[in-house]
Formats: C-alpha cells, sequence, structure tokens
C-alpha cells in the first residue's frame, strides 16, 4: 500500500510503499479516505513536543475518514504521541471502540477537515463555557479551524452575537464567511487599542469568550467580559503568556477556564464528533479546505508549516 512515512524528527514525510498492517483481536482495518495534516501532527513530527521524540519511521496522523464494511468512519490515532501509525496511508489500524459512525450525507473530506478543532470548538463552547441561547459570544483566531467552527456551532447554539478576531485580511474574511456579525481585525498588541475594537462592535458586555490564542487578544477580550464572564482558553497561537491584569479579573469576578480535548471521555469524544459531522451533513458547519492527493504530502506538508496553506490540507488516496 502507500504511505506517507516520517523517516526521522523533523522532517517532512515521503510517500513509499508498505506491507498493510495487520489487526489485533481489538483492532480493525479501516480503508482511508481523507487524513487531515493538523497542527498536531507537525508538531509531533519536530520531536519537540511534550510526547518527545516519536519513535521513527511512522506514519503520521493522528485522525481520519475511512470506510469499515462500507460505512463511513471518523477514526483518531497516537502516531506520533504512541509508537505506531496513523491515517496517512491507504490502510490504517484502529481500535474498535475509537470507531465513530457518520451520519447519512456527511462529506468524508470536509468531516476530516473539521475533525477534533471543531470538537474543541464544541466542547469548549458548550461543555467547558456553559453557552446558553441568547448569550453573546466574542470569538478568538476566528480565521483558523477551531475559530471558523466555533463562529458557527456558537451560532447554532442560539448565541444573539457572535463577534470574530482574527489577524490577517484572509483570516478576517473567512470569519466572515463562516458568518461573524463582526470582525476585529488583531493587528496590533495593544491591549487597550484591542479592546477599544471589541467594545465597538460589542452589543453590550460580553458573556463568553473563546480563545486559541492567549497573549495580548486575550487580555484585550477579557476587558470586555459581564461580571462573572467566562475566558475559555484552549490554545497559545499568540503567546505563551498573558497580561491579563488583576483589576480586571478581580472587579468583575472572571472566570477563567482552560480546555484540551485530552480530558474528554471516549464516549464524549465520539458524541461531540457526532455533532459535528452532523452539522456538517446538514450544511451548518464547514471550513476552509483544501484537497490534495497523498503522493503530493510532502509539498503540502511544507506549505502547512508555513501557512501558506489556503485552510486545512486534507489528503486523499
Amino acid at each position: 500500500m502507500r504511505a506517507a512515512v516520517i523517516e526521522a524528527p523533523g522532517r517532512a514525510p515521503a510517500v513509499v510503499d508498505r506491507e498493510p498492517p495487520d489487526a489485533t483481536s481489538e483492532q480493525v482495518l479501516v480503508d482511508v479516505t481523507a487524513a487531515p495534516i493538523t497542527p498536531l501532527d507537525l508538531l509531533c513530527a519536530t520531536g519537540t513536543s511534550y510526547f518527545g521524540v516519536p519513535q521513527t519511521p511512522y506514519v503520521p496522523g493522528v485522525q481520519g475518514v475511512g470506510t469499515l464494511d462500507g460505512r463511513p468512519v471518523w477514526f483518531p490515532t497516537t502516531a506520533g504521541m504512541q509508537p505506531g501509525d496513523g491515517s496517512m496511508a491507504a490502510v490504517a489500524t484502529v481500535p474498535r471502540a475509537d470507531l465513530v459512525l457518520l451520519p447519512d450525507g456527511a462529506d468524508p473530506v470536509l468531516v476530516a477537515a473539521l475533525g477534533l478543532s471543531a470538537v474543541a470548538a464544541h466542547m469548549a463552547l458548550t461543555w467547558r463555557g456553559g453557552l446558553t441561547a441568547g448569550e453573546q459570544v466574542l470569538v478568538l483566531g476566528a480565521g483558523g479551524v477551531v475559530g471558523q467552527a466555533a463562529v458557527q456551532l456558537a451560532g447554532a447554539a442560539g448565541a444573539r452575537r457572535v463577534i470574530a478576531g482574527a489577524r490577517s485580511a484572509a483570516a478576517q474574511n473567512r470569519a466572515k464567511q463562516a458568518g461573524a456579525d463582526a470582525v476585529v481585525a488583531l493587528d496590533t498588541d495593544d491591549v487597550a487599542e484591542l479592546a477599544a475594537r471589541f467594545e465597538t462592535v460589542s452589543d453590550g458586555p460580553v458573556d463568553l469568550v473563546l480563545d486559541p490564542l492567549f497573549g495580548a487578544p486575550a487580555a484585550a477580550a477579557a476587558r470586555t467580559l459581564r461580571p462573572g464572564g467566562r475566558l475559555v482558553n484552549l490554545g497559545s497561537s499568540a503567546a505563551e503568556t498573558c497580561p491579563i491584569d488583576s483589576s480586571t479579573l478581580r472587579s468583575r469576578s472572571l472566570r477563567l477556564l482552560g480546555y484540551t480535548n485530552n480530558e474528554l471521555t471516549r464516549e464524549q469524544r465520539g458524541a461531540a464528533l457526532t455533532t459535528v459531522a452532523e452539522h456538517a451533513a446538514r450544511g451548518t458547519l464547514t471550513v476552509a479546505h483544501e484537497i490534495v492527493p497523498l503522493d503530493d504530502v510532502a509539498a503540502a506538508w511544507q506549505r502547512q508549516v508555513c501557512g501558506a496553506a489556503a485552510g486545512r490540507i486534507v489528503l486523499t488516496p
């Protein structure tokens, strides 16, 4: 079979011919139809992640979509985090219990592009952030996959107004296309300036902030929150530290909450992925993505590393 293989940490994967994998009694062989290149894939492959240096050679791909007995399924893997291979191959070995059946009408490429990023957006908004209908939501990093999904999912959950923050013009346009009611440029690290921009487009104080950035954008967003408002952080794309001042935090009794998909049970993850896939099948959830043949993985990988891709890259056989 054809597979993308990382021969050494820090190298882009190359496509090689390999023998198909074998499955144990608790595993199944899934015919892969779509495998996204995600930030976690890129991080693990560097050998500098908190998971340590991966055992090479290995097939990357921490998630994918395929078929089992003719049925479309989504699946996760631990490629790059633990010894073993991932989704960027014609066939993947997956624990049967990890499979999530996809609903009729769900585009496998779109589900692969959304995947765990959309799961994070959904669960950070609802399970962690406690979003209720009628609340005003501010989504930072709204041009990324998590952010685009969050804008749409917040609206689907009944948010009365969704404000988006994004850095580049292209990212701002993706946030608009996702349906944000207002879009703010995050082109400065001046916290006061960013807070003023958010307040200008807000309909009163914000109830919930979804934050995959941290840094100055999160500090500015915190200033827009109502008393008792919530900020859910699920990333640090802007900075590892954040200049939120004590007076903002204490005067409004704000709640700063952390989120990670790693905290989810298998059942929670499966239910959230099903919700994401159902939205995708109904046409109420999408994300910017590219479709690239597996044989072109090396160039696609480098474009994803450099941020030159037009959205999430999804590999197909």
